[in-house]
């Protein structure tokens, strides 16, 4: 990685910690990472170091612990303020429940249509009232055109809203496609930040996925530095070729070639819609 980016203070917006040697996987996990799979926070925190990222946001995974949101908590610890979390929890969690977890440094649950369809948001109006309340986001990783079916609850509801991946759009189907224009209708609301993250989720062609390119400049185009935020998706799970840390970063700074536009988006907006660095 240059030496001018790697001085560039980041923020990395999504990314897992999974450490099955001290916090075992759920016996009823759809997906047992391993191997190089595996990162642990005092994993992680060197690759931050290596790459000049000071604070992260930690998704808690669907993979391995799904509700179970101890690894992610205990990260959080050791990260000593450098980590923020959006955790999983059931639909019918409670106000208390919630509660504490947004004092451990939660900002956000996780709904995964695209993994678990859009049944996640049965009765889940009382949670998200809820995450309206404490002034939380609802993290939503969508594909295709499912956003399209989830409009009219997004636009009814008042949570802030955390869009992952992308929207993760059918990059054969152009910017025109109905899913990720119900994205860009969320542009103008000003409670809605998405990730330019996951690429490799939806290019069909390896790094740098130039069949994903357009949709990440459009993306910010219409909302703007100030409303979108970088993440890498270390560590990489079910990547089906090789994926390296700095050669993300080199081609985000590739992609935003206007470092103060990049800072806004690697630095300043994570910073100030998730508290992290405070």
């Amino acid at each position: 990685m240059s030496m001018a980016i790697h001085e560039e203070d980041k923020i990395d917006c999504h990314n897992h910690i999974f450490d099955p040697a001290r916090f075992a996987y759920r016996d009823d996990t759809v997906y047992r990472p391993s191997g190089q799979e595996i990162g642990t926070a005092s994993q992680f925190l060197r690759v931050m170091d290596a790459h000049g990222v000071r604070h992260a946001l930690l998704v808690g995974p669907t993979s391995g612990y799904r509700t179970d949101n101890r690894c992610m908590l205990d990260a959080i610890v050791q990260g000593a303020g450098r980590f923020k979390g959006i955790a999983v929890v059931d639909n019918d969690i409670g106000r208390s429940e919630l509660q504490a977890l947004k004092a451990a440094g939660v900002v956000g649950v996780a709904f995964n249509p695209a993994m678990e369809g859009a049944s996640v948001f049965n009765d889940a109006g009382a949670l998200l009232d809820m995450l309206a309340d404490f002034d939380m986001f609802a993290q939503i990783q969508v594909v295709g055109d499912q956003l399209v079916a989830l409009l009219p609850m997004i636009k009814r509801t008042r949570m802030r809203v955390l869009i992952d991946h992308c929207g993760r759009p059918e990059v054969e189907h152009g910017l025109n496609q109905p899913g990720f224009q119900a994205l860009l209708r969320l542009a103008d609301g000003g409670r809605v930040t998405v990730k330019l993250s996951g690429w490799q989720k939806f290019s069909k062609q390896d790094h740098p996925y130039e069949d994903a390119q357009p949709y990440v400049r459009e993306l910010l185009r219409a909302f703007g530095p100030d409303a979108c935020v970088w993440g890498s998706d270390w560590p990489f799970l079910r990547a089906t070729s090789r994926l390296d840390y700095g050669p993300l970063l080199e081609l985000f700074a590739h992609i935003v070639p206007d470092a103060g536009e990049r800072r806004r988006v690697w630095w300043d907006t994570p910073r100030r819609v998730f508290g992290l660095g405070r």
